[in-house]
């Protein structure tokens, strides 16, 4: 059952051109060709769109288990750039989800201009930027994704994560970005409000998240900037770092990277 929302306060192939540092030591090919990842924990994109997939959730909503289920199912297919973002506006009728974030909620919000829903709602899953209501049928990976018009490679520098955004022809005049920390294999008993007694298994849980703001984006002229996840790795829930490049104008995803480390 779709939950609109009560309160929206915020609290296969290589890249075309090369990328300053991301492509030396190829060591591994990453998911259907769609990413390459390297020892050093890099990866670039390739020349299809990578498929960008998000979840807005939240403990405290019955109805969100079953999305949560099938998001889980794709991490059978890792060219797909997953992200289940746990909202905050069900805390307050019954059981707090130690997930949710106002800032998740604010952006869930804000991404309803451009998707094409008419309400925020709990489960809602938006795939490649636009508003999917039959999600439980939707196909997310397929062989004939489009050709992107940006390549994007992400490599990790010590504590930071550091991406160069080169823009083909064709790419958007003004570019976006957005960084999200995901973590796999979390587990909730839930002691109250609506999935009172059930015990939830989350998958693809973001946990940090950091907008980068619009840039003018000129045809091979790369763009380099960082990120320092909030929070270090645990090895009890691996964690992938994802890179969403979207269209500023739009919003829509242009390309996206992770890397699993």
């Amino acid at each position: 059952m779709e939950r609109p929302v009560f309160s929206l306060r915020a609290g296969g192939d290589p890249p075309r051109r090369a990328l300053s540092f991301a492509l030396a030591g190829i060591a591994a090919v990453v998911g259907h060709g769609n990413a390459r990842a390297v020892e050093a924990c890099t990866a670039a994109s390739a020349r299809q769109v990578a498929p960008v997939v998000e979840l807005y959730t939240s403990e405290g909503c019955n109805s969100c288990p079953p999305a949560d289920r099938w998001l889980s199912k794709l991490k059978a297919d890792p060219a797909v750039v997953a992200l289940a973002f746990h909202v905050d506006y069900w805390d307050r009728l019954g059981w707090k989800d130690r997930f949710a974030s106002a800032a998740f909620t604010a952006r869930q919000a804000s991404q309803q201009a451009s998707n094409g829903a008419r309400f925020s709602y709990t489960p809602q899953v938006v795939v490649d930027g636009r508003d999917r209501t039959d999600w439980s049928r939707a196909t997310v990976s397929t062989p004939t994704r489009p050709v992107a018009a940006v390549d994007v490679a992400v490599a990790r520098q010590g504590d930071r994560f550091v991406a160069t955004v080169t823009p083909a022809a064709g790419a958007p005049q003004r570019l976006a970005a957005y960084w999200a920390v995901t973590e796999q294999g979390h587990v909730t008993a839930v002691k109250a409000g609506e999935n009172e007694g059930v015990t939830l298994h989350h998958d693809f849980v973001v946990r940090d998240y950091e907008p980068v703001a619009a840039w003018a984006a000129k045809g091979g002229a790369a763009t380099t900037f960082s990120f320092r996840p909030a929070s270090a790795a645990d090895a009890a829930h691996p964690r992938s770092v994802n890179l969403v490049v979207v269209d500023a104008a739009t919003g829509r995803p242009v390309q996206a990277v992770k890397v699993a480390c």
